[in-house]
């Protein structure tokens, strides 16, 4: 069943606060394999301008992720998350992402389409800090794949 064209434009609420801990970055960039010192070492970060370590341009996805949860957990819009894949993912960053940071995240449902019989949801979310700074824009695609034909 398509989802409902008319929760194009729906926004849900801000999350919670998320707050950005300096270890959590050091484990992410360590997880993806990146190296970069400005992950790890306040030192360097601060000869590059920063006032604490800075996060990689894609930790922000498990704060949006979850945040998105909200479109995909809404029993109206009637998303089938069983059936859904990620398809795409991408960032607009308005500052680095720092320690020390607390992020709330606002999801909006920017399109939704249907292709070939599957269901294509775009969520826009927009993080800001606690003082209200915008911070990154984060776009999640997903895809909910149609029903197998019995």
């Amino acid at each position: 069943m398509a989802l409902d064209q008319s929760f194009v434009g729906r926004t849900y609420p801000p999350t919670p606060a998320y707050e950005v801990g300096r270890e959590k970055i050091r484990e992410f960039a360590e997880a993806i394999g990146d190296a970069n010192p400005a992950y790890t070492d306040a030192e360097a970060a601060k000869e590059l301008g920063h006032p604490d370590v800075i996060a990689p341009p894609t930790f922000v996805f498990a704060i949006t992720f979850k945040a998105a949860g909200q479109v995909i957990e809404d029993r109206q819009l009637g998303l089938d998350y069983s059936r859904v894949v990620h398809g795409d993912q991408k960032f607009a960053y308005t500052r680095p992402v720092r320690a020390g940071d607390r992020l709330s995240v606002t999801s909006t449902i920017e399109a939704i389409k249907s292709l070939a019989g599957n269901d294509i949801l775009d969520i826009r979310g927009e993080v800001h800090d606690e003082t209200g700074e915008h911070v990154v824009t984060a776009w999640t695609k997903l895809v909910s794949r149609a029903p197998e034909e019995a």
